[in-house]
């Protein structure tokens, strides 16, 4: 009996705490498989509070972090399906079916800045229709560039491009080549991995920018910093579901679209103020920061736009045209001063008939 009363105060506390949902309220699933901590998820959060407040809260953010719901390497197939509604995605590692979002991070030679880069990436993106295509069942929300990095060792200083021989590197898929031809050992992994394998060995560095060293905790694990340039592109970072974009209202999908220029500014102030904070993190832990002459810059840059050129000619074996969207890209870098958002070239007027 006296089970049987505690039972029913416990199914009586549990109704009193169920509330119905508020039908005027529109809740979206958020995940990200970094913690709320780094300075992605702090432009995340900002994005979150801007959004709930621009909607006047018929928009509530339900964050899910640190990889609890999104994988690295599969989040833009986990968004398409619905795990979450909105999250943060990368094209850079993803397996499969993205080959051209993949490869034209690595045609961004001579880049000069973050916004740069983004707006080198919008204009790639309304010129050349495969990139639109490879984000089917995708509504992009933000595109995402990030701080130009250098190389990251465990024990052994780069003081030239001599000394990258015979080491074993995480680098991104557009500097593998490159590395290779310095006599290395890369390997492409996500970057979540990369604190383990460094601190166990398994690799000896890694291409990250400065801020790595506080955001992912690298000063932790590695002693140097080589101060090469290494050029990046940007890539769309932020993504909602496409069947969840569009069975909202039409008044809530304008809130979304005009949150776009909110997201990436606060990742630019994010990425940029971290990276201040990483070097002088560095510093403080003891990592050496290491400069390499201006010949091994200019020898790394050519090998850089060599392979880039090579690897945009290599996609016509998955059906894409690459060598147009590196010709483009290039353009658009060197037509502008540097570090300045391009002027994206007039759209190509839509000649297509739409099925009767």
């Amino acid at each position: 009996m006296k089970y049987l009363t505690l039972l029913c105060m416990a199914a009586a506390m549990l109704l009193a705490g169920c509330t119905r949902p508020d039908p005027n309220v529109t809740t979206l699933t958020y995940a990200s498989p970094y913690p709320p901590s780094h300075p992605f998820s702090k432009a995340d959060i900002t994005w979150m509070k801007w959004v709930e407040a621009a909607s006047h809260g018929r928009i509530k953010i339900h964050p899910l972090w640190s990889g609890a719901l999104l994988s690295s390497d599969q989040s833009m197939e986990e968004i398409r399906h619905g795990v979450a509604d909105v999250g943060l995605i990368t094209p850079i590692y993803t397996l499969g079916n993205a080959h051209a979002q993949r490869a034209q991070v690595g045609f961004y030679g001579h880049v000069g800045s973050i916004a740069q880069q983004v707006g080198v990436y919008k204009c790639l993106l309304a010129t050349f229709p495969v990139l639109r295509d490879e984000l089917k069942g995708l509504h992009v929300l933000a595109v995402q560039g990030g701080n130009l990095p250098g190389i990251l060792t465990r024990t052994r200083a780069i003081h030239s491009l001599a000394d990258l021989g015979g080491l074993r590197i995480r680098s991104p898929a557009e500097n593998t080549a490159v590395l290779r031809a310095l006599g290395a050992d890369p390997v492409d992994m996500p970057m979540g991995s990369v604190y383990p394998a460094l601190a166990k060995g398994v690799i000896d560095g890694v291409i990250a920018p400065a801020d790595t060293l506080k955001s992912l905790n690298f000063a932790e694990v590695a002693s140097h910093f080589a101060t090469l340039r290494v050029s990046r592109g940007a890539y769309p970072a932020r993504a909602m579901n496409a069947a969840r974009w569009n069975a909202l209202p039409r008044d809530l999908q304008q809130i979304l679209a005009r949150s776009e220029t909110v997201w990436e500014d606060a990742l630019n102030q994010q990425i940029t103020s971290a990276e201040q904070i990483g070097r002088a993190y560095g510093e403080q832990h003891h990592v050496a920061f290491v400069a390499v002459s201006a010949a091994d810059q200019a020898r790394f840059d050519a090998l850089y736009d060599r392979d880039s050129a090579a690897t945009a000619a290599s996609l016509i074996g998955f059906g894409v045209d690459g060598t147009p969207i590196f010709q483009e890209a290039q353009r658009l870098i060197r037509s502008s001063p540097y570090g300045s958002e391009p002027v994206c070239p007039p759209a190509a007027p839509n000649t297509r008939q739409e099925p009767k």
